[in-house]
């Protein structure tokens, strides 16, 4: 299993560079980075990785067949539309640093709705406390997030709001898991929430032979490859280990992503704050 989690960690965390250096070169080049443009890059990242999970599952279209439908509706809105809707607009306003270490919200998260949508176990005492001092942790980064412009609150909430749909994600997928398997019920949910951002997008395609030049097309090769492996393999996993157990490794993700965009974000600084704050924060996760 911690290979797994490993895996699935160090390709989500390679994401936060990623997008970053492909709104970072739209910039360069004279490119507005907004809604449309953003929703269009999540169309195609969304549709391509939902189409190589589709290809490689074993039964795929049965499975949907055999699925009620509001399931598979209810994962696309969560884990693909609601998430990366979120996601990307928050990754415009904070360092890929710190929308790496605000990931640890989605084992909180999950600690917050299991109980309510799950009936598993309400945190105790000392949980609690742990939450406190990873939120003490993440203040202490935002105050200070090494990276100049942007609007670490505002982009601090609505990352929240993202990873809170990510972990309802999780949830509905406990329930779809019972007719269709880990690859072809994540690759539907990306495909399905890929078209529903492609027609979002329509406003903007006339310019995607602009849009993804060879360098853009790299990127989003490597995004689709993370999307299709790290999801399914996650997903994959909460069918063989409980839930709550997994959302303890989360703490992981953030761990690669920060270490991945220091490397390879050059305009981001790590400060002494948001050291110490990820340590705080990684520190809470891990007791």
């Amino acid at each position: 299993m911690l290979l797994l989690v490993l895996l699935c960690s160090a390709l989500w965390g390679s994401a936060y560079p990623a997008i970053k250096l492909v709104f970072g070169h739209w910039q360069e080049a004279g490119v507005e980075v907004d809604f449309y443009t953003r929703t269009l890059f999540a169309a195609v990242r969304f549709i391509g990785a939902g189409l190589i999970l589709i290809l490689i599952a074993k039964n795929p279209f049965r499975e949907l067949r055999q699925t009620p439908p509001r399931f598979m509706l209810y994962m696309s809105a969560t884990q693909t539309i609601g998430q990366y809707f979120f996601f990307y607009l928050g990754l415009t306003l904070v360092s890929g640093s710190l929308a790496a270490l605000l990931e640890i919200s989605g084992s909180f998260w999950w600690l917050l709705l299991a109980p309510l949508f799950l009936r598993t176990p309400w945190p105790g005492r000392a949980q609690w406390g742990l939450f406190v001092l990873a939120a003490f942790g993440i203040g202490l980064a935002v105050y200070n997030p090494g990276y100049e412009g942007g609007y670490p609150v505002l982009g601090t909430i609505i990352l929240l709001l993202g990873y809170a749909c990510g972990a309802m994600g999780m949830i509905v997928f406990q329930s779809l898991k019972l007719t269709m398997g880990a690859r072809a019920g994540t690759g539907f949910s990306l495909f399905f929430g890929g078209l529903v951002f492609a027609v979002i997008s329509i406003p903007v395609w006339p310019e995607i032979r602009v849009l993804f030049d060879g360098y853009i097309l790299m990127l989003t090769l490597w995004l689709t490859i993370v999307s299709a492996i790290a999801f399914s393999v996650w997903n994959h996993l909460t069918t063989l280990y409980p839930v709550n157990t997994l959302a303890m490794y989360r703490f992981l993700i953030p761990l690669f992503g920060v270490i991945e965009s220091q490397a390879f974000l050059r305009e981001e600084n790590l400060t002494a704050a948001f050291a110490i704050g990820s340590i705080i924060a990684i520190s809470a996760m891990l007791a």
